[in-house]
């Protein structure tokens, strides 16, 4: 079985793009995505490296970089205007869909996704947010009681440290066969390793 693993954090427009295209890629050589949310600002944190939207130069290049992927893939993407959005409970929410209602987890991720990138939205505000949630299908009050949820919480960190061990620093990235790619521009490599299985 040909299996790609994915690590994200919704609040990487490049993980956007590239959650969209790995569904792609995978359908395109039959292959399997283990779903890997995990805390940016930890990852950040722990190996030393800052979003490019904190560099204004990089900042300024990542906008019309996303737009080339964009029009190459045929993915519409928009930078979140609320940027930056605390994606804290957005990733706690994710990883409580996963473990608790997984026939849910696409459609939830693909909402929060656009939301965040495609019709963006301020998520950031709380009302909004619950908003989202009913629209897609999501009980508020056990929402919330997921968010607190101890076992929520301590999956989302063992993923993140799981990633920062297996040397991941930024979002996305993918692994096949434990080798690690990261970020859109090296799909093609992740392409390349899946049709040589």
């Amino acid at each position: 079985m040909k299996v790609i693993e994915f690590y994200f954090d919704v609040g990487s427009p490049y993980s956007y793009i590239g959650f969209h295209r790995i569904q792609h890629i995978a359908e395109q050589y039959q292959a399997e995505i283990i779903w890997k949310p995990m805390l940016l600002g930890g990852v950040f944190k722990a190996t030393g490296n800052s979003s490019p939207m904190a560099v204004p130069a990089k900042a300024r290049y990542s906008m019309r970089d996303l737009k080339r992927w964009s029009d190459l893939w045929q993915i519409p993407v928009q930078m979140n205007p609320y940027f930056p959005i605390n994606t804290l409970q957005l990733m706690r929410l994710i990883t409580a869909v996963q473990l608790f209602q997984p026939e849910a987890f696409l459609n939830v991720l693909t909402g929060i996704f656009n939301a965040m990138f495609g019709q963006p939205r301020n998520l950031n505000d709380l009302h909004e947010l619950i908003q989202l949630m009913q629209e897609l299908g999501l009980d508020v009050a056990q929402v919330k009681s997921w968010l607190e949820d101890e076992k929520v919480k301590s999956e989302l960190k063992v993923i993140t440290e799981e990633a920062i061990a297996r040397g991941v620093f930024g979002a996305p990235s993918w692994f096949v066969d434990d080798e690690l790619y990261w970020g859109v521009d090296h799909l093609h490599f992740v392409e390349h390793a899946l049709s040589a299985k």
